[in-house]
């Protein structure tokens, strides 16, 4: 039953991102901010924690999941303080962010994009 409450959640949240792009007029980057606050604010009210419970990577993986991830650290962080908000954040999506420089820096390197025109 796990993974099929991962893959229900997890494709259930990138049906939702689709959606909003293919329906709406809004443009991808404000639907994966969208997305990601979504996460913020699910883990503010409380409300993402049992998810992530039920699906595990399927609820961590996509960008709710990053969202998560940065209030969940800044929660921890924040009985040090401000500093301790930021800090906590950070930590807490340190891996996903270093992963996702290096694989851009990789792919920059191996392929050449050209300019839109």
């Amino acid at each position: 039953m796990d993974y099929l409450y991962t893959f229900l959640i997890g494709g259930g949240i990138c049906v939702i991102g689709q959606v909003l792009m293919d329906r709406t007029k809004l443009t991808t980057p404000r639907v994966l901010v969208i997305l990601v606050l979504s996460g913020v604010v699910l883990q503010a009210l409380q409300l993402y924690e049992p998810l992530v419970n039920l699906a595990h990577q399927g609820a961590t993986v996509p960008l709710p999941g990053f969202g998560y991830a940065l209030a969940k650290g800044a929660i921890e962080g924040a009985e040090s303080g401000i500093i301790g908000v930021i800090q906590g954040a950070l930590k807490a999506t340190a891996a996903g962010i270093t992963v996702a420089v290096a694989w851009g820096y990789l792919l920059a390197l191996c392929f050449n994009p050209k300019p839109p025109k």
